[in-house]
């Protein structure tokens, strides 16, 4: 299973409505349309910070996924906040790092508001060596994937 698929199905994205729609050769791209149920704001739609690094978190672990070819656990993550969020999120990430045991992703997110306005950056160390654990809860079913 490629890593927008795998993602895009895991069930805590599915709950937020995030979508990898691109993961290859080290960079990733994803999507989350804002819904009122992202809101940190009872009066108005504002994502709550928690939904932003999710978003962040996903996307760069996709880009890590991209090259390493397993699952990647997050390890470390660290986000900027720039911007509030009130519409449609957009999250780019690259690969900064691969080695046997870390990868290292930069992603950066903007609303979709026709002026892509920088609203964080975040940067992810992720597990990449999943695949020989054997017995780790990430590698159970479709935790390794093939582009076949």
């Amino acid at each position: 299973m490629s890593p927008t698929s795998s993602l895009s199905q895991m069930p805590f994205s599915e709950h937020l409505g995030i979508e990898v729609e691109h993961a290859e050769d080290g960079e990733a791209i994803g999507r989350l349309p804002l819904e009122s149920f992202h809101s940190s704001n009872r009066d108005a739609d504002v994502a709550h910070g928690g939904v932003i690094f999710s978003l962040a978190d996903t996307v760069g672990a996709a880009a890590v996924m991209s090259e390493s070819g397993t699952v990647a656990p997050t390890v470390d993550m660290r986000i900027d906040y720039l911007a509030p969020v009130t519409d449609d999120i957009r999250a780019e990430a690259e690969l900064i790092r691969i080695g046997e045991n870390l990868g290292v992703s930069r992603v950066e997110l903007y609303i979709e508001d026709g002026e892509d306005t920088h609203v964080a950056t975040a940067h992810g160390t992720y597990k990449t060596d999943t695949a020989e654990a054997g017995d780790s809860p990430w590698t159970e079913g479709d935790g390794v994937y093939s582009d076949d």
